[in-house]
């Protein structure tokens, strides 16, 4: 039993516990990035997107990723594509048809989040 307590005591010497603190204490940098997804065959029709997070002075992510769309017309957060419409509409059947392939190709879109994470515009192409 003393040799278990000795070993225990070893563990929070006070150096170690002078280490913990500075794991504790260890700086965080806000990352973010706003990024654009326009259509390949009508590049004026974009939608912004924006991922936050945080990252140690090693780079390493200790906050998770936060992505979200902005409204195309207030810039306010919205949490799917579609959401970006929301309030606004558009009588030009064209423009329908456009904004709803660009919402589709963004949903289908492999890897968003990294995407969103990395890129700063990203032309989306028919299939």
């Amino acid at each position: 039993m003393k040799n278990i307590g000795a070993s225990v005591s070893a563990v929070l010497t006070p150096e170690k516990k002078e280490e913990v603190e500075k794991v504790e204490e260890e700086e965080y940098y806000q990352m973010e990035n706003e990024m654009i997804f326009c259509l390949e065959e009508a590049p004026e029709f974009q939608i912004s997107a924006v991922a936050e997070w945080a990252e140690n002075a090693r780079g390493d992510m200790v906050v998770g990723v936060d992505t979200y769309f902005r409204h195309i017309e207030t810039g306010q957060r919205c949490e799917s594509v579609r959401d970006c419409f929301t309030g606004w509409s558009e009588c030009d059947e064209y423009t329908t048809t456009m904004w709803e392939t660009l919402c589709e190709r963004i949903e289908n879109f492999g890897n968003l989040e990294q995407t969103i994470c990395d890129e700063k515009r990203v032309v989306l192409y028919r299939r």
